[in-house]
C-alpha cells in the first residue's frame, strides 16, 4: 500500500499539474506541498495543520478525502510527536458548560440592541398606562365632607357642595 505522500504526488502527476498550480488552487504554500509529497510532516507546527492541508490537497485532486485522511491518521499514529494529544479532561460536559457555550455564540451587538428596544417599549407602556390611570381618577372623589372651622370659634359648619 502506498503512503499518503505517494498517493498525492501520483494523483497530481496524473493530472499533469505542477506544485505551483496546486498551490494556487489550494492556497497551500509550495514548500508545504513539497513537504507533504515527501512525507516530511515535521515542517508543520501541529497535526491539525497537516490534516487540513492534506484534506484540501486531496479535495483539489478529487481524491476520496475520507480514505486519504484515514491513511494519514494511520501514518501519524506511529509517530509520538505527530499523533493527536489526549483530551484535556475526561469529564462529561455539565449544564454550566452548555450555557457558557450558548452565551459565547450570542451576537451581543444585536442582543443588546434588542434588549434595549424591549426595555424602552416596556418603560413606555408602563408610563402610558400610569398616565391614563392617573388621568381617569379624580383625587377629590373619595374625600369625606369637609368641615369649616373658623379661627378661634368652637362652632363648626358643614360646607355644601
Amino acid at each position: 500500500m502506498s503512503t499518503v505522500a505517494e498517493q498525492l504526488r501520483s494523483a497530481r502527476e496524473a493530472k499533469n499539474l505542477t506544485v505551483e498550480q496546486v498551490a494556487e488552487t489550494t492556497k497551500i504554500r509550495t514548500d508545504h506541498i513539497r513537504a507533504i509529497e515527501e512525507g516530511n510532516f515535521a515542517v508543520f507546527s501541529a497535526p491539525i495543520y497537516i490534516r487540513g492541508s492534506v484534506k484540501n490537497y486531496a479535495a483539489a485532486l478529487k481524491l476520496d478525502t475520507a480514505a486519504v485522511l484515514a491513511a494519514l491518521t494511520a501514518e501519524l499514529s506511529g509517530s509520538q510527536k505527530l499523533s493527536e494529544p489526549p483530551p484535556l479532561s475526561e469529564s462529561k460536559k455539565s449544564f454550566v458548560d452548555h450555557i457558557t457555550l450558548v452565551l459565547a455564540k450570542v451576537n451581543w451587538k444585536v442582543g443588546l440592541v434588542g434588549l434595549a428596544v424591549i426595555a424602552l417599549v416596556a418603560i413606555f407602556s408602563i408610563s402610558f398606562w400610569a398616565w391614563r390611570h392617573h388621568q381617569k381618577s379624580d383625587p377629590l372623589k373619595n374625600l369625606p365632607p369637609a368641615v369649616y372651622q373658623p379661627a378661634g370659634a368652637d362652632d363648626t359648619l358643614p360646607l355644601h357642595k
